[in-house]
């Protein structure tokens, strides 16, 4: 993998630059959609090339691990030929989902032990076989195994936490070198900074993390609730001692507004299931505010759904339509929305990595969030 900086904000710590892997370039600042199970909910792989158009997208190791299995993966080539998508992949190590599996896991020095939520049936993660699991669904860039912590929490159990972190990254590193590649391309590994909300911790974590020397890092444990200052303070940290050289990912990010103030501090990638779910629920994204369509207002407003025009569905169809579908729990409706928030926060961070190279990033991003900040 290969990280060029193409261009520094002089006014914020912004960057926009391009991640080359053996799947092509990444142009950063990126959202990448989550395509948990093999699949960007709602959306055929041929919208999600031509219409919202990523460079990269996001696949879960704990969800495709139980379903379809990686057995499975290995006979169709990998994930990106078993979902016929021949860009750019993340997979993020199962970290998260074993931390929201609260009441059905045991985490032990060893690793993690958990219940399936499908059938109850029990597994055991690892590192080494997270590392393993990894190689075999044959995403470009693969992380580390870390314990997401809860918010609030504990200082203690914060620290113990984060060494416990530290020490799962060294038997990562370990285990990728025994672990020979499952396919014709290379794949590079990030590690996550923990910490909690606590300042010295997010400190000691980015330069533990920092002096692992790996391709890119990652940044975890944040978006669990915490209030979004927090998270920026600890964005801040963090990128403050993360290498400038390399990319910086943090996980689980957020709403338009948390995006375009964490590129603000440096950050390079995002992800996140709110502009997925949140469409399913009829919330829709745009550059003047937010949009619930279930609302009795949108019943006969026949303007489209977004004059911006970003991706097609924008202006083939009206508001007072996509009310109608979500009324009567059509799931068009829901498609349309999906495509059109994916679209919205891809079109977000394209504009912002515009805005760097020109060099008024922060004045546009000053407005966009106060435009972004309202109820429509």
């Amino acid at each position: 993998m290969k990280f060029k900086r193409v261009a520094t904000d002089k006014e914020t710590k912004a960057r926009a630059g391009s991640i080359t892997t053996d799947h092509g370039t990444i142009e950063t600042p990126i959202f990448m959609p989550v395509g948990t199970v093999a699949s960007v909910k709602g959306v055929h792989q041929r919208e999600l090339k031509n219409d919202i158009n990523p460079d990269i997208i996001l696949g879960n190791t704990y969800h495709l691990y139980l379903r379809p299995q990686t057995p499975i993966l290995e006979q169709a080539g990998g994930l990106h030929k078993f979902m016929n998508w021949d860009r750019n992949i993340l997979t993020d190590s199962g970290g998260y989902q074993v931390y929201s599996l609260s009441s059905n896991r045991k985490i032990k020095e060893e690793g993690v032990k958990f219940k399936s939520h499908i059938d109850g049936s029990y597994h055991v993660f690892t590192p080494e076989n997270v590392m393993e699991i990894q190689r075999k669904i044959g995403a470009d860039i693969i992380m580390a195994f870390d314990e997401c912590t809860p918010y609030p929490c504990d200082y203690n159990y914060a620290k113990r936490s984060m060494n416990m972190t530290h020490r799962w990254l060294e038997r990562c590193l370990t285990h990728l070198k025994k672990t020979p590649l499952s396919y014709d391309y290379n794949q590079t590994f990030f590690p996550i900074v923990q910490g909690s909300t606590y300042k010295d911790l997010r400190q000691q974590s980015a330069e533990y993390i920092a002096n692992a020397g790996a391709e890119g890092n990652a940044i975890g444990g944040l978006s669990v609730g915490e209030p979004a200052e927090e998270m920026y303070a600890m964005t801040e940290v963090v990128c403050n001692i993360l290498p400038e050289d390399k990319p910086r990912y943090l996980m689980g990010v957020g709403t338009p507004i948390n995006i375009l103030e964490n590129i603000a501090l440096g950050v390079d990638m995002f992800d996140c299931v709110m502009p997925t779910r949140n469409a399913r629920n009829g919330m829709l994204f745009t550059a003047h505010g937010s949009i619930n369509i279930k609302n009795l207002k949108w019943a006969n407003d026949f303007s489209p759904i977004d004059e911006m025009g970003i991706t097609f569905v924008d202006t083939e169809y009206s508001k007072a339509y996509l009310r109608h579908l979500f009324t009567v729990n059509e799931l068009l409706g829901k498609q349309i929305a999906t495509i059109h928030n994916l679209g919205f926060y891809l079109w977000l961070t394209r504009e912002a990595r515009k805005h760097i190279i020109a060099g008024d990033f922060r004045a546009w991003k000053e407005k966009m969030v106060k435009q972004m900040d309202n109820r429509l």
